[in-house]
């Protein structure tokens, strides 16, 4: 496909976006705006936004449907229970579009990782961006709790990849169906798309992305980092014993 064809046939092929939201009244309305305004500055017209609040306890959902008033881009789900896994799941379900692309509301990344996992999407199941490979302004202990959950990773689950954060990922729907009912309700779902994916021959890429995070954590980083150390030791003893089961046959 010669590349004017190709750069054209990314600005039609239609995304839905997964935008998990959890207290975000201060920064909502201004960073829906941003998105809108890089959409159409990036000449994608064809594109629905999902903004799926898990147990907010603020104005977030009143000021998620005011943006929506008069547009027909923005659908606002309302989840009673905090979890951004079951945020993930929700959206899933409600989405139009085969190609998804999850954001963090924040919009810490660059959003030139849009139009890279779209083209990306064109022959790959899941795109991950990856604050390692491309740069990042993060705090030490972030920089340090990622260091070793992705040594982890390698060295249990034999993943080469280098970043399982909720944000800057893309999901072709097909490929990753299956899993949906297995899927943690909190943000260990991510960890278990790419292993599963990889484990059941899915084309998986990253590309370089850029962030600044240096806002204070929606989540206790103690507890989060708990969290996910422990699903990826559960995740790994699944496959010990799976391995074990399938030795015995």
């Amino acid at each position: 496909m010669p590349q004017d064809s190709r750069d054209a046939h990314q600005r039609r092929a239609p995304l839905t976006f997964i935008l998990p939201a959890y207290n975000e009244e201060a920064i909502l309305a201004a960073n829906v705006d941003r998105l809108r305004r890089c959409l159409k500055d990036r000449e994608i017209t064809a594109y629905e936004l999902l903004l799926i609040s898990n147990g907010s306890t603020d104005r977030t959902v009143e000021i998620a449907r005011a943006c929506a008033v008069g547009c027909t881009d923005l659908t606002v789900i309302e989840l009673p229970q905090r979890g951004v896994g079951r945020a993930f799941k929700a959206g899933i379900t409600r989405a139009q579009y085969d190609r998804v692309v999850c954001l963090d509301l924040d919009l810490t990344i660059d959003l030139d990782f849009i139009t890279a996992a779209a083209a990306t999407l064109d022959t790959a199941d899941i795109v991950i961006g990856s604050k390692q490979t491309g740069g990042q302004q993060r705090s030490r202990i972030r920089h340090m709790a990622s260091a070793a959950f992705i040594a982890c990773t390698r060295r249990l689950l034999h993943l080469e990849f280098t970043d399982y954060s909720i944000g800057a990922k893309a999901f072709r729907i097909d490929s990753i169906r299956p899993y949906l009912p297995y899927l943690a309700d909190q943000s260990a779902y991510i960890l278990q798309l790419i292993a599963w994916g990889q484990r059941d021959g899915a084309v998986i890429v990253e590309v370089p992305v850029w962030c600044d995070d240096r806002r204070k954590s929606r989540f206790n980083l103690l507890h989060e980092g708990l969290y996910r150390f422990g699903s990826l030791f559960l995740l790994w003893l699944q496959v010990c014993i799976k391995g074990r089961q399938a030795t015995r046959r």
